[in-house]
């Protein structure tokens, strides 16, 4: 049986990732309240701002920016897709 969490993405109860995607305490927060769907839904969001902003993840704030945008997306109402300057 796979593991249940409360989405706070989704605000339901859905099956949780099987590791924590992302390091550090992000990524604990992240395995304990967001689904696998909610997960993907973020990846597609990531994949779209990076490129649209022509992000580069050698970049520390390309890097910076898409955590920022990560925690708005699956923890806040939505994130922004702003236009980034490196």
């Amino acid at each position: 049986m796979s593991r249940m969490v409360e989405c706070v993405k989704l605000k339901k109860m859905a099956e949780g990732l099987d590791r924590p995607p992302y390091p550090g305490e992000l990524g604990q927060r992240v395995f304990d309240n967001v689904s696998k769907e909610a997960w993907q839904l973020w990846l597609q969001q990531q994949t779209i701002l990076i490129n649209e902003n022509r992000l580069s993840l050698v970049d520390p704030k390309s890097r910076e920016f898409l955590e920022e945008q990560m925690q708005k997306f699956l923890f806040e109402d939505g994130g922004t897709q702003v236009n980034f300057t490196p």
